[in-house]
């Protein structure tokens, strides 16, 4: 079994982490701040954190927020503890690992409509074991209320990405993005899990969430 942890959305807060195996971060990781700010704060406290984590190998991908990995991406500093991926994959314990950050449009960066999507989403490797991602399928941890003449909550994630999820079924699918929305369940052969760190009121709630996988 691997013992494997994953969390995202920080924003600059960085969590308590447990002894694992294997951490999957699933982006929002920088504080919302410019890039030199975003920089500075990944080559000191989350240089330091990576330090002392006790994971035996980190794997992370960036969100909407961490706009240093879209926009000026020579500007992350080198020798981070960690695998950075984007649409890229890694084997790590005789896991498949996919990574990838894109999301319907919203605010910051890593934006796509649905039929873009459906283009990235189709270079997804169909062997994969574990799926990180920064946004939540369609209907899979992806409500987020509204208000109007009645109240209700509206699906956010992507059409295709559910698709794609349920067409490989990997063992462990994890995203963020929705602060409103975490929880865990299994569909066929894929546990999904949202599991950011922040509420809605940017508050760290949610500690990160462990996982055993064969």
């Amino acid at each position: 079994m691997v013992r494997i942890v994953a969390t995202s959305d920080f924003h600059g807060q960085l969590p308590e982490i447990p002894e694992c195996d294997l951490l999957l971060i699933c982006g929002d990781i920088c504080p919302n701040q410019h890039l030199g700010y975003q920089a500075l704060w990944l080559d000191v406290p989350f240089r330091n954190w990576l330090k002392q984590v006790p994971a035996k190998e980190i794997v992370g991908i960036a969100g909407n927020h961490d706009f240093i990995f879209a926009k000026e991406d020579h500007l992350v500093p080198p020798g981070l503890r960690w695998h950075y991926l984007k649409d890229s994959s890694i084997e790590l314990f005789g896991l498949k690992i996919f990574g990838t950050p894109w999301q319907l449009p919203f605010y910051g960066i890593f934006n796509l409509d649905e039929e873009k999507l459906e283009k990235q989403y189709s270079t997804v490797p169909k062997d994969i074991d574990i799926f990180i991602s920064h946004a939540p399928p369609f209907g899979i941890f992806d409500e987020v209320p509204r208000k109007g003449p009645a109240d209700f909550m509206e699906h956010t994630g992507s059409v295709s990405l559910r698709n794609k999820v349920l067409e490989i079924q990997p063992k462990l699918f994890v995203c963020g993005h929705i602060h409103c929305s975490p929880g865990i369940c299994k569909i066929d052969k894929t546990t999904f899990a949202n599991v950011s760190l922040l509420d809605d009121h940017m508050k760290a709630t949610n500690p990160p969430v462990l996982f055993n996988i064969e």
